[in-house]
């Protein structure tokens, strides 16, 4: 064979066997990818709990809890692909992994599943239907600090001494032991189901859930329906003796939620039910919000009002009021400051106000 011709061939084999290997590699790349995400809020303000003192801070999650995440994907090939999620809550403020003392490290989210054409299945730690619902359709979204509505509905029943009380849902954001299915999106409308386990050989401590979300043009509208049961002190949702409320033998809460955007103004209305069954007795608590944000020059003008009243227990009525401003300096990262007014029966209002930087990556 002539040299020159050999000597192309073989470059021409080596590019070939190069360019194959490029190609298995770029393909390999596209079946699969992990993500780092996350965000930072920090504000310093002013904060006074219904029935406490006041109190100057430097905290963490004025507007949104501090957060870090890892998730991926790999194809699998017609349309079914595996998934994981681990996400945790840190406190910027001071360096401590979790919401708060004793928090796990992973609180947020932590899960294998499945995506298809049918749907997604998850199991681990998953984020709560109640809790999507609830910051979807208020204006300050996830804020444990300025929102009325997620005061209302996690920032009550089991929070002595912050809050005397008997309002509010069991349990958190986020359900441990828990397997999820949600269906793919038809035409704006899906849904999701959770149930979760107790983990332990009572039988009684166990978990369920059932959301419906509808987003079509400038309306949108949820309806959840969470139901807690446990033998008197579940193994995840501690004990609520120390509360003022003995003997909690299982709780149901059904929420309802809208928006409706018209660009200049959006509004947002949620109502919630809360039936509580004691050994001996039970009560229930209505609870509504309503709120509005509007766009005023580059960021957005924040209010909301939520009102609670119990039907036994405490014979409590609970108000809460807050409004604030949202600016952005960048798609990444905003600047705020908010105030709210909280009161409940027979003690003292609480205050909150301040101003935040929220960065995200």
């Amino acid at each position: 064979m002539n040299t020159s011709i050999s000597s192309a061939l073989k470059t021409t084999l080596k590019a070939t066997a190069c360019a194959a290997l490029l190609a298995s590699a770029s393909a390999a790349f596209a079946q699969s990818s992990v993500q780092l995400y996350g965000q930072v809020d920090e504000w310093v303000g002013s904060q006074k709990f219904s029935a406490n003192k006041s109190a100057a801070v430097v905290s963490g999650g004025g507007m949104s809890t501090s957060y870090w995440g890892l998730k991926g994907a790999e194809d699998l090939g017609n349309g079914y692909k595996a998934i994981f999620t681990i996400e945790g809550f840190f406190l910027a403020q001071n360096g401590q992994y979790g919401r708060f003392t004793g928090d796990t490290m992973f609180s947020r989210n932590a899960y294998v599943g499945i995506e298809s054409p049918y749907g997604t299945v998850t199991a681990g730690r998953l984020t709560t239907p109640l809790f999507i619902s609830t910051i979807l359709f208020n204006p300050f979204i996830d804020s444990y600090v300025f929102s009325p509505m997620v005061y209302h509905t996690y920032l009550g029943l089991g929070t002595f001494p912050t809050y005397n009380t008997d309002q509010g849902v069991t349990g958190d954001s986020g359900w441990s032991n828990a397997v999820s299915y949600s269906s793919p999106n038809f035409n704006g409308l899906s849904a999701t189901a959770m149930y979760a386990l107790g983990n332990t050989t009572e039988n009684g401590a166990k978990k369920w859930s059932g959301q419906v979300l509808y987003f079509h043009g400038p309306f949108a509208a949820t309806a959840v329906y969470q139901y807690v049961n446990f033998n008197n002190v579940p193994s995840d949702l501690g004990s609520f003796d120390s509360s003022g409320v003995p003997g909690l033998k299982s709780q149901s809460v059904a929420q309802v939620g809208a928006s409706y955007d018209l660009k200049f103004v959006k509004f947002y209305a949620q109502y919630m039910y809360t039936y509580n069954n004691q050994q001996i007795t039970s009560w229930h608590v209505n609870t509504g919000q309503g709120g509005a944000s509007v766009p005023v020059g580059p960021g957005t003008v924040m209010a909301s009002y939520a009102y609670s009243r119990d039907g036994g227990g405490f014979n409590q009525t609970r108000q809460t009021a807050a409004i604030g401003y949202d600016y952005p300096l960048s798609k990444r990262t905003d600047v705020y400051a908010a105030y709210l007014y909280d009161h409940i029966t027979n003690q003292s209002s609480g205050n909150t106000y301040g101003v935040g930087l929220r960065a995200k990556f």
